[in-house]
């Protein structure tokens, strides 16, 4: 077991403390002393690597808590059999320095062991229907039933009165506010705007795959969906003018997996009645495999 402290001095000379976990009984332990003591406590679960996204998180986070939890493991139960775990960037000590910038007050850091015990194969699962199907459902078969589990995991760990998603994975918070409604978990989630560069590419651990030219060409995703957002105030013909956003996508040097026009809650294919949208979409740029969204109000 490691329980440790790390600490870092900001300019005004006042030194803030993180604490460092990476078993469960020293999470429980730190977690019932700030419940004996009243305290709400917010949760920013990761994969690390942690990018201005990321902080963001615990930024806000830090708005509705007293306390704030931050986890960074990289889930083997959401990667395909044809995505390479083993590549996934890890930096933890620059992901702690980070964090403690930001104030986090704890970080835990499992490893798959101690998350899955028993392994894989003999690990309870949960799976969400519906919202899970179709978009990444589709293109990386059995990642939300990864992302849902672990997520749950964590959640029973650390039992947080609120956690912090990002939106850029519009999906994944989908998948997440659905699974705390179904199994009646007492936790608030809290959805987090995306965080992009000034072309308009959202932040993502991905991005550190992109070439200098890939770089370039990558924004064409999101100017691409702006363009649609757009287009489908005034025609509701989204399949056709989903069809045209792809085509402009490819033709700027990505690959479209797929670009949607969708319910914003249900996530079925939108209609023209529908008032909240949101458009979903992924494009291979390289090797990396880019995703956003951006909802629209009717």
């Amino acid at each position: 077991m490691v329980t440790s402290q790390v600490q870092s001095t900001f300019s005004n000379n006042t030194v803030y403390p993180m604490k460092v976990v990476n078993n469960i009984t020293d999470l429980r332990q730190t977690i019932n002393e700030w419940r004996l003591q009243g305290l709400k406590i917010a949760f920013v679960p990761t994969m690390g690597n942690l990018h201005a996204g990321h902080i963001s998180l615990v930024t806000e986070a830090h708005k509705h808590a007293d306390k704030v939890v931050a986890s960074i493991f990289v889930n083997p139960m959401q990667f395909g059999a044809n995505e390479d775990i083993d590549n996934y960037p890890r930096t933890i000590e620059s992901d702690q320095a980070k964090l403690i910038d930001a104030e986090t007050d704890l970080l835990f850091t499992p490893t798959p062991e101690i998350i899955y015990p028993k392994g894989l194969d003999k690990q309870t699962y949960v799976e969400v229907p519906n919202v899970s199907d179709g978009y990444c459902g589709e293109s990386r078969p059995g990642h939300f039933r990864g992302v849902s589990t672990v997520v749950c995991k964590l959640f029973n760990l650390v039992q947080p009165d609120v956690a912090c998603f990002g939106l850029k994975d519009y999906q994944q918070v989908q998948v997440i506010e659905t699974m705390v409604e179904d199994l009646s978990m007492p936790i608030d989630i809290i959805p987090v705007e995306t965080v992009r560069e000034a072309s308009g590419l959202a932040l993502s651990s991905r991005n550190g795959y992109l070439t200098e030219e890939e770089l370039k060409v990558a924004p064409a995703l999101s100017q691409n969906i702006q363009w649609l957002a757009e287009q489908i105030k005034n025609n509701t013909d989204f399949i056709g003018l989903a069809r045209t956003a792809a085509n402009y996508i490819d033709n700027a040097g990505l690959k479209t997996d797929y670009i949607h026009v969708c319910h914003a809650r249900t996530l079925q294919p939108a209609s023209e009645d529908d008032k909240e949208i949101v458009i979903l979409a992924a494009a291979f740029c390289g090797k990396a495999r880019l995703i956003d969204n951006l909802r629209v109000s009717l």
